[in-house]
């Protein structure tokens, strides 16, 4: 389905729609419960004021504007802030804040030096609320998460062209758009939009798959740790669970020269991108399609250990409910990992579910190195002395902003495994 664009600035005041707040905030996302009276006609995606209702000081005060912001009563946020200001938001007002982003990558990371995939906008963390956009090159890939900035991210994708020089844009809605926002999910791009791009991170190249890719199309948010692996992997042996299209895999071996790699994955459409990023790279790297669980549990039955292990699983916790559940499959994912390390070698895993904190997904993997005996799938585990000496978060594209530190979602340890 391809939605109609609505404008990127309000048009006017007059006649806008208005939502009441108890009290200012500078937290860009606003929770239904937290809305008061609202005023206007208002429809799903509309622009809005924001007003408070309360001072600082708790004494209630004449509906106050502070805010401009896109509003979807059908959302658990209804309402996303992107414009602290008492006058009505314009096109310059988005100049600086796409400026801003573009000089954090350009000027101060100097990404274009070293690679051609990397992130431009993240959502919050860049005054964008509800929309992230990375670059591939050419082209310029975007996730929306809110109706407003889905009707709205076409125009935001021409005025980055107009800055950057790309060429080609594609936005999509989230997965889980439609159970979220409450419309149904679409896809926009522009004419000729290729079906892969090519890029590269030093010496190494990656074919993105616009129609079968996750998220934007490929995992830039792992750049820096695909690098530090590469550092390690010389001579080595790597293990590279749930590898989807090989990113950690090909660095190992193309820029690591590690003496073996294996890739392992249950999405066979994510394999063959992989392969043909190994094919395009000229390295060998053993890809197999299999459930992360099943093989480990194969492998470590077999007594086979590996001098490295990647551990990169999907997000396995998207909501509240699914917490509990999650964080156990992550407590097995990681037992069985580090029985697959060869004394001394190392281990890398990671977390991108926002909703595991940073204290909780350490306590998983300390309750997995500690795990002695025979668990529920019949393995036998003894417990191991795990060294973490580096804690990463998300490549410094993926900036985080103070106000909103939920934005801060990737956890990565890097560990010795004694």
């Amino acid at each position: 389905m391809r939605q109609v664009t609505q404008n990127l600035v309000p048009l006017a005041s007059e006649g806008m729609g208005q939502i009441h707040l108890q009290r200012p905030t500078r937290h860009p996302n606003v929770f239904r419960k937290r809305v008061g009276r609202t005023s206007g006609d208002i429809q799903p995606g509309d622009w809005v004021s924001v007003h408070a209702t309360t001072a600082d000081d708790g004494s209630e005060i004449e509906p106050a504007l502070f805010a401009y912001g896109l509003y979807n009563p059908k959302s658990e946020v209804a309402v996303r802030l992107y414009f602290w200001k008492q006058s009505l938001p314009n096109e310059s007002d988005w100049d600086a804040l796409l400026d801003d982003a573009l000089q954090l990558r350009h000027q101060v990371l100097r990404l274009p030096e070293t690679t051609s995939a990397y992130r431009l906008i993240h959502g919050e963390a860049d005054g964008v609320p509800g929309l992230v956009v990375d670059r591939y090159g050419d082209c310029l890939s975007a996730e929306a998460f809110s109706l407003g900035m889905a009707q709205r991210a076409p125009e935001l994708l021409e005025k980055i062209h107009r800055k950057i020089g790309t060429k080609h844009g594609l936005v999509r809605t989230s997965p889980q758009f439609t159970s979220q926002e409450g419309w149904p999910g679409w896809e926009s791009k522009s004419e000729a939009f290729p079906a892969y791009a090519t890029v590269h991170e030093g010496t190494v190249k990656y074919r993105i798959h616009f129609g079968t890719g996750h998220k934007t199309g490929f995992f830039c948010d792992q750049r820096e740790n695909r690098a530090i692996l590469a550092s390690y992997a010389s001579g080595k042996s790597v293990l590279d669970l749930c590898c989807y299209s090989g990113g950690f895999s090909v660095a190992a071996a193309k820029a690591g020269g590690a003496r073996e790699v294996i890739g392992v994955d249950l999405d066979e459409e994510a394999l063959v991108m992989a392969k043909k990023n190994a094919d395009i790279n000229d390295v060998r790297i053993r890809f197999v399609h299999a459930d992360a669980f099943a093989y480990m549990r194969d492998m470590v039955r077999n007594g086979k250990q590996y001098d490295i292990v990647v551990l990169d699983p999907p997000k396995l916790i998207r909501s509240r409910a699914e917490l509990e559940e999650g964080t156990r499959k992550h407590l097995d994912l990681n037992r069985l990992a580090i029985q697959l390390v060869k004394r001394g070698g190392l281990l890398l895993t990671c977390c991108c579910a926002g909703l595991l904190e940073e204290k909780a997904f350490l306590q998983v993997v300390q309750a997995a190195a500690r795990s002695t005996g025979i668990g529920l799938d019949g393995i036998r585990t003894r417990g191991r002395v795990v060294q973490i000496f580096e804690s990463r978060s998300a490549s410094m594209d993926h900036p985080v902003a103070t106000h909103c530190l939920e934005s801060n979602y990737l956890k990565a340890y890097w560990a010795r495994v004694l």
